[in-house]
């Protein structure tokens, strides 16, 4: 299989229990290639620089990218010291 299925917001658990196979199954079904997450990543962190760049706060870039204000703070780490 080489496209993730979505979950929809069920647990890997509940799907588990649901489908009849293994966690680990659903697990290998669902989540995301590393490659692609951590390009993803990649791309999140130099986005979180380039807004903080303009002058936006950590709330504001959190608000604006749909994540927690604890991730803009870890992708920040290092450079603001």
């Amino acid at each position: 299989m080489t496209e993730r299925l979505p979950r929809n917001g069920i647990t890997v658990r509940e799907l588990a229990e649901r489908t009849g196979v293994s966690t680990a199954s659903i697990i290998r079904w669902t989540s995301e290639p590393r490659e692609a997450y951590l390009s993803r990543a990649q791309q999140r962190r130099e986005k979180i620089r380039e807004l903080r760049g303009t002058g936006m706060s950590m709330r504001a870039i959190a608000n604006e990218l749909g994540c927690s204000v604890g991730t803009v703070h870890h992708a920040l780490a290092g450079i603001e010291r």
